[in-house]
């Protein structure tokens, strides 16, 4: 039997899906501190970057670039950061986050700074604005 994919617990608890690409879930962190997007691609067992197959890589490089393009376009950063960590959740995950000089964090990681502030919910105006930005971003 094949494993199915499965979000993390803590990605489902702690994000919004605002786009499925043709690897990706795109996930919204519920953390208005900072636009940050979450990308996570949808095949079951992957903790580690080079757990993807080449074919993966590429088409995961596409995926971030374009997320990190309608962050750009929409925030205008001063800087994006584009990181895999995974020390708390082991799934494959890759973070695109938009980060400024005014930001609460700069220039220091973005994580245990201050709480995280929600959005007011999936209808908050800049979460509608990045699923616009999102929504036929990747050709399939």
């Amino acid at each position: 039997m094949t494993e199915a994919f499965e979000l993390h617990p803590r990605l489902v608890a702690d994000t919004f899906t605002i786009a499925q690409w043709p690897l990706c879930e795109v996930l919204l962190s519920n953390d208005a501190n900072y636009p940050w997007l979450i990308l996570v691609p949808r095949k079951p067992g992957l903790k580690d970057y080079d757990d993807l197959s080449p074919a993966d890589m590429a088409r995961i490089g596409e995926e971030i670039r374009v997320a990190s393009q309608a962050l750009r376009s929409l925030y205008q950063p001063d800087k994006l950061n584009v990181a895999a960590l995974g020390n708390q959740v082991p799934q494959l995950h890759i973070h695109v986050i938009a980060r400024f000089h005014s930001d609460v964090a700069w220039p220091n990681p973005i994580w245990g700074v201050v709480p995280a502030k929600p959005y007011s919910g999936i209808d908050d105006e800049r979460v509608v604005a990045l699923k616009e930005a999102l929504l036929g971003a990747v050709e399939t």
